[in-house]
């Protein structure tokens, strides 16, 4: 039998408790002389919940005596605040996600978060370090566990919580387009890099899709909004391209500032490895034949990658993890021209291995005091990127040095990719030595394969020119009227 349901009811305000941890807000109500009360950790949850129980009043809806709610909300599930469930989202994903991809879920969740306040944000860069540092990072709240909030944190979060918009609220057009425009923007305000944009966007739209996985939102309100941010090419600009003579000039410039990455850069530039490849390197990966003149090879069985002490199990700011877009156990084979292997031998001659046989590891301190052995981290990147920014400066010209050329070290990857598909060698085989399909390869280096233009102009030049050099008196020596290119 159903409870019975009565008009009799009142609302009133809602009320603020400060506790020693945290804040609480009550909504109380009256259903037929009984009192009630639901409790929300948020002022948002708090006037979303007595908003229905006002509007259910204004509509003449009865309300169950039983459970003191309107009966066409018995069924109805409570309010969601947007943090709340963003928080809930970053910890169904955490234990799936690399380091770096959980950073990247958090930056974006909070480019959207920001730009989702009504209200004006206080002290916007403590706001964005509590959410990143704390709400968005799973570690940072399973370490504190009971404690709660960081003391330096609470007032942002308090802000946060009290002012974030109902999850139901996002899904408002103009709110979800005023939050889509924001991930289009750094925070000097100048547009974000396209890459930058997809990977937020695609962040937020994750978040929406976990809404309608576990039914607090009917669909994914991203896909009703005709919104679409600049276009995203991964092309790679030929002007960062360096051809043989200035990747050597800038390989000598190293050894001569920080000898001990000379064979880094050169793993980048001769085999073609990402950087995060050279620095999972070892001993053990390294085939260097004896005979002078003779390719080595280069077996790869992973990446060394950095992305802080927060986004990492280990707690240490670098992580080995596999090869891109490959199984965790996949391997792959880079080659080692002569001049490479010259290189390595000279490396393992001068500077000893780290701990497991690791190749680059960091040798010096913060303030250049050499590292005692043995080496256990890997190498430092930031010093990788210090140690590059000099070789352009010594190695360039000043046009150069200005110029996009050989900006990141990453640069000399594509270089190396360059080379081998302008030198001829089947895009197979180029696609499986620098770990890519064929399809990924000739679109990111379509612009960078030169020369096909020239001899293409030369090969139709040269059928244009045939009829020229046919004279007269030979065609009617053949009693041959017509052209061979172009016939009757």
């Amino acid at each position: 039998m159903g409870h019975a349901i009565t008009h009799d009811v009142q609302v009133w305000g809602v009320r603020r408790y400060k506790g020693k941890r945290k804040t609480t807000y009550t909504v109380r109500w009256r259903v037929e002389g009984n009192t009630r009360q639901e409790t929300f950790d948020t002022a948002k949850l708090a006037d979303a919940f007595r908003a229905r129980l006002l509007l259910a009043m204004r509509n003449a809806e009865p309300f169950d005596v039983g459970n003191g709610l309107p009966v066409g909300a018995v069924t109805a599930k409570p309010p969601v605040a947007w943090v709340g469930h963003a928080m809930a989202f970053v910890d169904t994903k955490w234990a799936h996600a690399s380091p770096r991809h959980r950073k990247g879920i958090a930056e974006g969740l909070v480019s959207a978060t920001m730009a989702a306040f009504d209200s004006e944000v206080p002290d916007p860069a403590n706001v964005r370090r509590a959410l990143e540092r704390w709400a968005f990072n799973t570690n940072a709240r399973r370490a504190r566990g009971e404690d709660g909030v960081p003391d330096h944190y609470a007032q942002a979060m308090r802000w946060v919580n009290n002012n974030s918009p109902v999850l139901s609220e996002m899904t408002d057009a103009a709110r979800l387009r005023r939050v889509l425009d924001g991930l289009t923007l750094r925070l000097d305000g100048r547009p974000a890099a396209p890459s930058t944009v997809a990977r937020k966007r695609s962040a937020l739209y994750s978040a929406f899709q976990y809404a309608v996985e576990i039914d607090a939102l009917p669909v994914n309100p991203m896909d009703r909004i005709a919104w679409r941010p600049a276009a995203h090419t991964d092309v790679i600009d030929r002007r960062v391209v360096v051809n043989p003579e200035q990747a050597r000039a800038l390989l000598a410039a190293v050894r001569r500032i920080y000898p001990s990455l000379e064979a880094f850069f050169a793993c980048i530039y001769y085999a073609g490895l990402r950087p995060a490849e050279v620095r999972h390197l070892t001993t053990a990966n390294l085939e260097l034949p004896t005979t002078a003149g003779a390719w080595g090879t280069l077996n790869l069985l992973g990446s060394t990658q950095t992305s802080g002490r927060a986004w990492t199990d280990s707690g240490s700011p670098t992580e080995d993890r596999a090869l891109k877009h490959r199984a965790r156990r996949a391997t792959r084979d880079a080659p080692a021209p002569p001049e490479l292997v010259e290189t390595l031998r000279r490396h393992l001659d001068q500077f000893p291995p780290g701990l497991g046989g690791r190749l680059f590891v960091t040798r010096a301190g913060r303030a250049g005091v050499p590292i005692a052995p043995p080496f256990a981290s890997p190498q430092a990147t930031g010093t990788v990127y210090r140690v590059w920014a000099r070789a352009r400066r010594a190695a360039l010209t000043d046009a150069e040095y200005q110029s996009p050329l050989a900006k990141r070290p990453y640069d000399l990857r594509h270089a190396a990719v360059s080379l081998w598909l302008n030198a001829g060698v089947p895009a197979t085989q180029v696609a499986e030595w620098a770990g890519h399909s064929v399809n990924v390869l000739l679109r990111v280096y379509a612009s960078c394969i030169v020369g096909q233009d020239e001899a293409s102009r030369h090969r139709v030049e040269l059928a244009l020119s045939i009829p020229d050099r046919e004279s007269a008196e030979g065609v009617a020596a053949r009693g041959d009227q017509t052209s061979p290119l172009f016939p009757h």
